[in-house]
């Protein structure tokens, strides 16, 4: 992005103490609430540092960059050669799509010592399940013992039906989303007699599956962060617990959430990449 990349290198004037270091990805939160950024700081000096730091939020279109706010973020103390990890609460205003912003951190004396990207999003991205849904169909079931998924849905508006204290195999909706979603969780354990039983019945599941890693061996085998197991026209997707991480406050893991819906209730043929000759 040509914008961007004048923005970085005009703007931004390293302290000869203080650097912001790190941080090549942006970092995706949602909209018109304080989130928590994560920065990371280093004292390249040979002496302790105490600078007052504070931030300016810009908002990043194809064509210009537009002042949103400033505002104190604090004052940091650091000992010669010191790393420190610090998170900021920072508000963003309110998107209707991913938006993306930069925040500059700036010292005293007006020097911009680094800047984080931020992509923004709306806190209703859920709502598009919805929009996969047809209640005709039976719709949505969800198994959420941790309670990470559907809360939302009905803050939303989302009708659903709780699969915890059912009889699984006895689902005839459209879509099944099985958590639980944190790995630590500890409750009613799904088979994959189960889920073959759901996706034999027709019903499009995204299993969120955690493996017990009791073994040295078991540690030892690579697994992938999803894949999909297509049964018919539907199909049941695998995915990891990182994938949907924090899913009440993480925009990326619902959107992951989102796009294994899809490929559940819509699957596609898996292609080699095409990668052209030089």
């Amino acid at each position: 992005m040509l914008l961007l990349a004048i923005f970085w290198n005009v703007a931004v004037v390293a302290s000869p103490q203080l650097q912001l270091v790190g941080g090549a990805e942006p970092q995706s939160v949602f909209s018109g609430d304080e989130e928590s950024i994560s920065i990371r700081w280093r004292n390249v000096g040979s002496a302790a540092d105490e600078t007052e730091i504070r931030f300016r939020i810009m908002q990043l279109t194809s064509a210009t960059a537009v002042f949103v706010k400033e505002g104190l973020w604090k004052k940091l103390r650091t000992l010669p050669g010191q790393i420190v990890f610090e998170t900021a609460d920072v508000e963003f205003p309110a998107v209707k799509a991913e938006t993306h912003f930069v925040v500059q951190w700036i010292d005293g004396s007006s020097n911009v010592l680094g800047a984080t990207e931020v992509l923004a999003y709306p806190t209703n991205l859920l709502a598009e399940l919805g929009l996969l849904m047809d209640h005709a169909d039976g719709g949505l079931g969800v198994f959420d013992p941790d309670n990470q998924l559907k809360p939302s849905l009905k803050n939303l508006n989302l009708g659903f039906v709780d699969l915890e204290n059912t009889v699984l195999e006895n689902f005839r909706g459209k879509l099944a989303v099985i958590g639980p979603f944190d790995s630590k969780t500890a409750g009613r354990a799904i088979t994959t007699a189960q889920i073959k039983a759901l996706s034999e019945n027709g019903v499009a599941v995204v299993w969120v599956q955690s493996v017990a890693r009791n073994s040295r061996s078991a540690e030892e085998v690579p697994r992938p962060s999803f894949y999909s197991v297509a049964a018919g026209r539907v199909a049941t997707v695998i995915a990891q617990p990182e994938m949907v991480a924090n899913l009440p406050r993480n925009p990326r893991s619902q959107l992951n959430l989102i796009y294994f819906c899809k490929i559940a209730l819509r699957p596609q043929p898996t292609f080699l990449p095409r990668v052209s000759s030089p």
